[in-house]
């Protein structure tokens, strides 16, 4: 077993409230649950309006099949015109790691 996660740390446009916080947010973390079937939420900065982290997750038998979601999961969040993408932590862990 492989379990791969990402940390996306962003920088969010023209946001003053955190209302607008989720607007922008929310259809990120949509758009990458649905276009690679993994786990998805923001995970930090919940109270701070102009940023946000969101965190992904995947497991696979296969680490290669991990590693291949995590970077198109990794390019889609980058590609939000709205948003900066700031930093991205990534691990990838086996089963024996535990």
């Amino acid at each position: 077993m492989w379990i791969g996660f990402c940390e996306f740390d962003y920088l969010l446009g023209d946001v003053h409230s955190l209302k607008q916080k989720r607007s922008v947010v929310r259809p990120i973390v949509a758009d990458l649950r649905k276009r690679f079937a993994i786990s998805a939420a923001e995970v930090g900065h919940l109270d701070v309006h102009r940023r946000a982290v969101i965190g992904v997750s995947v497991v696979a038998a296969d680490r290669g099949h991990v590693v291949d979601v995590l970077d198109q999961a990794e390019r889609s969040a980058a590609g939000h015109p709205e948003v900066e993408l700031l930093s991205v932590r990534r691990r990838v862990l086996s089963g024996d790691d535990f």
